[in-house]
Order: C-alpha cells, then structure tokens, then sequence
C-alpha cells in the first residue's frame, strides 16, 4: 500500500494529515494561516516533535507569505510576533522553539533583500528544514540498524515513525532500516493511553508497511518482557538535556525502569535538532499537561465519571542512567552522559 506523507506543502497552502482520526479515517487538513497551522499543532493534528518543527517552519513561511505589510523590516517585526503565537502552541517539544527559532534567523539575516525575495527565501528554509528531516531520519536509521539483530522483537512506545516526522521515522526509522536490510523483526507497540498513539498510529504505519506487529496495552509491558519476549526497546524522542535525560511521551520511563530490571536495552532515537543544550538535566524540561478530557474519553465515549479529578501530564523524563545509549544521524552515543553530550555539541559546530 502506499504510503501516505502527513505533512504537504502545495501552492501556498498545507496539508495536514489529520491524526487524530488514524487508523479509521484518512483525511487531509489544510491550513492556509499561521494560525490554523498553530492550531493544528497545538490540537495534535499533527505531533511528533520533528513533524511539529517543521509544520512550525511552515507556519511561519506561511505568516509571511500572507502578511499585508509593504517591506520588509516591518514584516521582520511581524514574524516575531508569529513565532511567539506558534512557540505558545506545544510547550515540550523542542524542535518546535529550534524551527522557529532557525526561521527567524533566517529573516533578520534576509532583511535587505526584496519583500517578494525575502518571502520566498523564507519558503526554501521552510523547505530545506522538510527535507532534511527525511534524510536525518534515515540517517539515524542506518546507524540504529546495526544494533538490531535478526530475528529481533522491539518494543516502542508512542509514535515516532514517519507520522511523527516528515517522513521515515526515528525510533521506527531505525526498525524501517533493520526490515529493509532484510532482517526479520518484530514490533510490540504499547497502545500508549491517553491518546493511544501507538494503537492508532504505530500499529497502523507497521500494517501498512507490512512489518509484524503485536498491539499491547501499556500495562502489559513489564509482563511481555518477563516472558523474555522483548529483545531490544526503542523510544523517540521530545527533548533531550544535556546530561541525556530524556522527555517523551508519558509511560516512557516506567518502560526504561522496567527495561533495567530485565536486562533489555532501551534506545533513544533522536536528531540533534531534540537535544537542548542550554538545560542542564530534565528537571529543567517543561511537561505540558494536556485537557482531562483525554483521560475520561476515548473519542467521544466516556470512561470516567463525572467530577472525579484528572493528572494528565503529555510527558515524562527518563534519567540518562536509564539510557543504553541515544541514537542520532551524527552517530550512537553509548550510556550518554554530560561528558559525552558535550563532545557531540563540539562534533556540531565543528562540522557546521
């Protein structure tokens, strides 16, 4: 079956796929404003923190694009005000803040060029942020793949596949790689509540690229691996300190707790881009908590009664003692620590 790209770009206009109806319903978003690209990042019809950063990237060519000013240092001004709108969006992700912020960048350095140039200069940022995405992602992917032996069952968590990204994946672009170098594995997706992205979207990505996949609820886990069936664990991920904890979705780190006492590696696939460098440890990270409703509904079906209270933080963090090692397009970093995490930031500004 073929593969359906999330995130379209065409004629001054994106499309969304709208992933909050996967696995049931196939249907694209489009989104001709900053702020209904803001929108559908902040109401999760796109996620993922790849696919945020670069739907941001967008969002902001987008803002420029349709902005009535009439030059360019005045539009500069204006888009800064689009990038506090689009960072107030999904506060833990932070491939979205490093997207806008690239923008941005590119808009101050661009400010002499013609209204009409500058726009479009701010369309191929846009597009090169896309672009690198896929081959980032299949970067991580062939580094990731010689971890992975034949014959390998995987557990994840979520989703980071080529929903979550412009294409590919992270944590299942490297179980992507390990399939198309011919090795026969298997894929147990928790189902990832409360919003069930590994039941809808992980499951869904796996049958249509037909990769074997067994659907569990989360607190299946901690059982599945006793009864030794889990080889090799591998997570995405939302950001990354620069100790190496690491914020992802919510049940992370039970399965990296549970993952240690079985004696099962856990990996963190991840493209530089989610490393924030300027936090020290994840103590430092934002958890966003999300509407209670998510914990009480599943779609429009209550589960919960009425007046009960609801705790529903998106994320957790996962201390980087938990962390057999961090998988990025530069390379796998083994048992990453502040040491290691700074020699990789060193390998970046060296090679540009």
């Amino acid at each position: 079956m073929k593969k359906v790209r999330s995130i379209i770009y065409k004629d001054g206009k994106l499309k969304l796929l709208d992933q909050r109806k996967l696995p049931v319903v196939t249907e694209f978003i489009t989104c001709s404003t900053y702020e209904e690209v803001g929108e559908c990042i902040r109401e999760m019809v796109v996620r993922g923190a790849p696919a945020i950063g670069a739907t941001a990237a967008y969002g902001m060519a987008i803002g420029a694009m349709t902005s009535s000013v009439k030059d360019t240092l005045t539009l500069v001004k204006e888009l800064e005000h689009i990038a506090e709108y689009l960072c107030q969006t999904r506060p833990t992700a932070v491939n979205l803040f490093w997207a806008i912020d690239r923008m941005l960048n590119v808009a101050k350095a661009n400010e002499n060029l013609s209204l009409e140039e500058f726009k479009e200069r701010l369309l191929e940022e846009a597009h090169q942020i896309a672009n690198e995405d896929i081959e980032i992602n299949r970067r991580i992917g062939a580094h990731g793949e010689k971890l992975i032996d034949d014959g390998d069952t995987i557990l994840t968590h979520c989703n980071a596949g080529a929903l979550a990204t412009v294409d590919y994946g992270t944590a299942l672009g490297v179980i992507r790689a390990a399939h198309e170098a011919g090795k026969k594995v298997h894929v147990y997706a928790d189902e990832t509540r409360p919003y069930l992205q590994g039941a809808r979207l992980t499951a869904w990505e796996m049958v249509q690229e037909e990769i074997p996949v067994t659907l569990i609820t989360d607190n299946m886990a901690g059982y599945v691996m006793k009864l030794g069936r889990i080889q090799k664990i591998i997570v995405g991920a939302d950001r990354i300190a620069a100790n190496g904890d690491t914020a992802n979705k919510i049940g992370t780190y039970s399965l990296a707790v549970l993952a240690k006492e079985h004696g099962i590696p856990f990996y963190v696939a991840a493209p530089v881009s989610t490393f924030d460098f300027s936090i020290k440890t994840g103590d430092e990270i934002p958890i966003e908590e999300r509407s209670p409703r998510e914990v009480t509904h599943i779609g429009d079906i209550q589960i919960a009664p009425e007046g009960v209270k609801i705790f529903n933080p998106a994320f957790d963090v996962t201390p980087h003692e938990y962390i057999t090692a961090i998988i990025t397009e530069y390379g796998v970093i083994k048992n990453p620590d502040a040491e290691k995490i700074a020699a990789l930031q060193d390998q970046i500004q060296k090679e540009g």
